[in-house]
């Protein structure tokens, strides 16, 4: 089923990541984690959908999307970056297989952070987020979403590798093998896995070889 939601507002998450609030269908749910087809209606753009995940939690009054705007593609989020408070975006019914099933350790690249934002949050609401870490890449300090949020998480452990930049309190580089050692101590606990492709595929291989079992890894498929 297609809904057609006003945009409510938009704020800026970062220099090239925005916040987009959104009005709630009556009823509507999702599972955190989960993502939605979204196009923007206007013409020449209603069959051009793009998935998103939503940031927000189920008892929250509007629905939330979290997205980087990428204007050099000339796509949907080029569009997104255009639009303002009153335009309409179309939603598909929720679908996705990132979901919580236990402790564990998320390992998030870029904008791949965002199906772990409503889980993290919905985590942090019921008091259980003791015993997860974020580990989050990004290419500088600049392009980190959430930062302060993830930080003020009671219990929640984060871990941020920049690689671009080599600063004091980071880690420098991608996230390869020696560096899931030097942070985690036990590979039979959960791990969660979003970004690019290829890095998503490198983690999985990298855990695999760690010890991790494959139905340990949760990731999108």
């Amino acid at each position: 089923m297609t809904h057609q939601l006003t945009i409510n507002s938009i704020e800026p998450v970062t220099h090239n990541v925005r916040r987009f609030r959104l009005e709630k269908p009556e009823g509507f749910r999702f599972e955190p984690g989960q993502a939605t087809e979204v196009a923007i209606d206007k013409d020449g753009w209603r069959d051009n959908k793009h998935p998103f995940t939503f940031t927000s939690l189920n008892d929250w009054p509007e629905l939330e999307l979290t997205t980087k705007i990428y204007p050099e593609r000339q796509g949907v989020t080029d569009q997104l970056g255009r639009l303002q408070p009153g335009d309409h975006l179309l939603i598909d019914n929720p679908w996705g297989t990132i979901q919580y099933k236990g402790k564990g350790t998320f390992i998030a690249g870029g904008a791949g952070v965002t199906p772990f934002i409503a889980i993290l949050r919905q985590l942090e609401k019921d008091g259980a987020l003791v015993g997860n870490t974020l580990l989050f890449s990004n290419r500088t300090e600049g392009d980190i979403i959430l930062r302060n949020e993830f930080e003020l998480m009671s219990g929640l452990r984060t871990i941020y590798t920049l690689t671009d930049e080599d600063m004091p309190g980071y880690e420098h580089g991608r996230i390869d093998k020696a560096m899931l050692e030097r942070h985690i101590d036990d590979f039979s606990q959960h791990f969660y896995v979003c970004g690019p492709d290829a890095m998503v595929d490198d983690i999985k291989a990298m855990l695999a070889e760690l010890g991790a079992e494959a139905d340990s890894v949760v990731f999108e498929q």
